[in-house]
């Protein structure tokens, strides 16, 4: 198995416990979807869709969607929503890499915070753009490597191992230069915008505790520096509350994050 493959099946491990994380990105689905100006009867791809918050918002605005998600436990957790909402979706198991679907296909393509995880950029973006029709929108969310997610990602990469050579930091999908290089010239039209996901947490400590139960790849920290360097462990803690204390206000943590829309030429 190659690196990226097997870069993948880490991902698709590390990720099968993220559904509790959904209460603070429901919200924020609704935003990527105004956003995108999502309309009745239009085709939507949700890539890397997790528990379905995006496709099922699309849903109930009259989309017909389709929703990707590399862990089938998320997807498990997405039909449950979608059931729950009465809404038809069609949820495939796949990789945002290799999308299982035709040239032009869909009027709208979305991803909110996922298609950031895939190890190489140029694929996940010469993708989305293949099964986006030309005139569609393409919007996605992400996390700028200055703010919080960003700043505590970063913290967690110098506690890492270093990944597979060629795959880079999520964190640059937040950096409105790069996504002008990464969309190139098969867009037009590129705006950003900014927005805040509110997490409740009682203490920095107690925001950290939910994310080292929910968020894959500190999940992967922990377990590997639990083993191997409890002291190291103890030192990355203490830096990621002191990050936190800064976002920390009335029993939230402000997340703040940038939202992109492009219309494919």
């Amino acid at each position: 198995m190659d690196s990226f493959a097997q870069f993948k099946q880490n991902q698709k491990a590390s990720w099968a416990h993220f559904a509790p994380l959904e209460a603070v990105t429901t919200p924020t689905a609704a935003r990527l979807v105004e956003w995108a100006g999502v309309q009745p009867g239009q085709r939507l791809l949700d890539v890397a869709c997790g528990t379905g918050v995006a496709a099922v918002t699309a849903a109930r605005r009259g989309a017909i969607v389709s929703a990707l998600d590399l862990t089938p436990q998320l997807l498990e957790r997405a039909r449950e929503n979608g059931q729950i909402a009465g809404v038809d979706i069609d949820w495939r198991e796949g990789d945002a890499e290799q999308l299982p679907f035709g040239d032009a296909e869909f009027d709208v393509v979305l991803s909110q915070f996922g298609h950031i995880f895939a190890p190489r950029p140029e694929v996940v973006t010469a993708e989305m753009l293949r099964v986006l029709k030309p005139g569609g929108t393409i919007g996605f969310s992400t996390w700028p490597p200055e703010c919080l997610v960003g700043l505590t990602s970063e913290l967690a990469g110098r506690f890492m191992p270093p990944p597979p050579p060629g795959i880079l930091p999520p964190s640059l999908w937040g950096i409105p230069e790069i996504i002008r290089q990464r969309l190139g010239s098969g867009v037009k039209d590129i705006t950003f915008d900014r927005g805040s996901m509110l997490s409740p947490a009682l203490s920095p400590q107690h925001f950290r505790a939910n994310i080292e139960r929910s968020a894959g790849p500190i999940i992967k920290l922990v377990e590997v520096l639990s083993a191997s360097n409890p002291q190291a462990l103890v030192e990355y803690r203490k830096q990621f509350d002191a990050i936190v204390a800064v976002y920390m206000r009335d029993n939230t943590i402000r997340q703040d994050y940038l939202i992109t829309r492009a219309i494919k030429c």
